[in-house]
């Protein structure tokens, strides 16, 4: 018999020999290896694994694959369009912008060079409207809007447009607080004085509220105190304010209106807010604090002495009421 050559089932070539000739093995040395396979091959078809049942394991192990690929998750649905939440987030900006503009904050624009050089012509302030829902009253030095008290407007100039659709616009902007109202007669100045002071302007000034001078250094330039109109003294009735621009040569505020209900002054209901920052144009950002001159406690002077005075004479009003009592409690223990 021919030697039978190793190695033709794998595909791997036989080894040389140094010399060049093959490695061969006799029939009797590879006898082993047959009598290794045969039992092999016997324990396989034991248990059911030969050759034939080669293919179901394979088979088995590409179900879970299968069953994985089946119970895999839907693919999620795709985002809404940006164009399509367009109009919510437009819708939700302007409520916000319509509930800011009606309890906190709403920007007015000044028309006129009455309050130069604090403010001027074409700036947008903001102005604080939360503060009176609170039930915080105007103070001396704060620079507020007001709604017109009645004829202080009469002769200004309409600021609306001739175009009916740029009005439309500007009423819809004005409505949600995104622009200043240009049909609502609304004024800006400076409190000077509040209900139960004492104002008067002698001359060229100074300005006196409670007998106290003020030192006023955000009068316009050139101007006086008292500018063109001098007045008083006038007792500023309780729950009005008595204002007055900051260019006292070109304002038309409580001095000139005297001669109507209220005497000048205004009545803290009009009051919309306290203008506290110029927000617009950039370069003319600022804030509006209180000036020093009004933080001077003699302004006050007479209205921490109101509680002690009302005491007093509710203490002397009770003092006959007291005493017969007292009088009563004796008769009783003497009896």
């Amino acid at each position: 018999m021919g030697d039978l050559v190793i190695g033709a089932r794998s595909g791997a070539g036989e080894p040389e020999r140094p010399g060049g000739g093959r490695v061969t093995r006799s029939a009797d040395s590879s006898a082993p290896s047959a009598a290794v396979d045969d039992t092999t091959a016997q324990t396989a078809d034991e248990h059911g694994t030969g050759p034939e049942d080669s293919s179901e394991p394979l088979r088995r192990g590409t179900e879970p694959a299968e069953e994985s690929e089946s119970e895999a998750p839907a693919e999620p649905h795709k985002q809404r369009s940006f164009l399509k939440e367009l109009p919510i987030l437009i819708g939700i900006a302007l409520i916000l912008a319509l509930v800011i503009k009606t309890f906190f904050v709403q920007a007015f624009s000044i028309p006129s060079e009455s309050m130069q050089n604090t403010l001027q012509v074409g700036d947008r302030v903001l102005v604080d409207k939360l503060t009176p829902w609170f039930g915080a009253e105007p103070e001396r030095g704060e620079v507020v809007v007001f709604h017109d008290p009645g004829g202080w407007l009469n002769d200004e100039p309409s600021q609306r447009s001739n175009n009916s659709f740029v009005r439309g616009f500007q009423d819809v902007l004005s409505f949600i607080g995104l622009m200043p109202s240009t049909n609502e007669k609304d004024l800006i100045k400076r409190v000077i004085a509040v209900g139960g002071d004492t104002v008067e302007c002698k001359g060229d000034g100074p300005v006196m509220v409670n007998g106290v001078a003020l030192d006023e250094p955000y009068i316009y330039q050139g101007n006086t105190p008292c500018g063109t109109q001098p007045f008083g003294p006038v007792r500023v009735p309780n729950g009005r304010i008595w204002v007055m621009g900051d260019h006292r040569a070109d304002s038309l505020d409580s001095r000139f209106h005297m001669d109507q209900p209220g005497g000048g002054a205004v009545p803290v209901d009009n009051v919309i807010g306290r203008a506290f920052v110029v927000a617009w144009p950039i370069d003319h950002w600022s804030t509006l604090p209180v000036p020093d001159t009004f933080d001077q406690k003699d302004l006050a002077e007479t209205l921490p002495m109101a509680p002690p005075a009302a005491g007093v004479v509710g203490a002397v009003a009770l003092l006959p009421l007291v005493r017969r009592v007292r009088a009563r409690a004796d008769h009783r223990k003497e009896s």
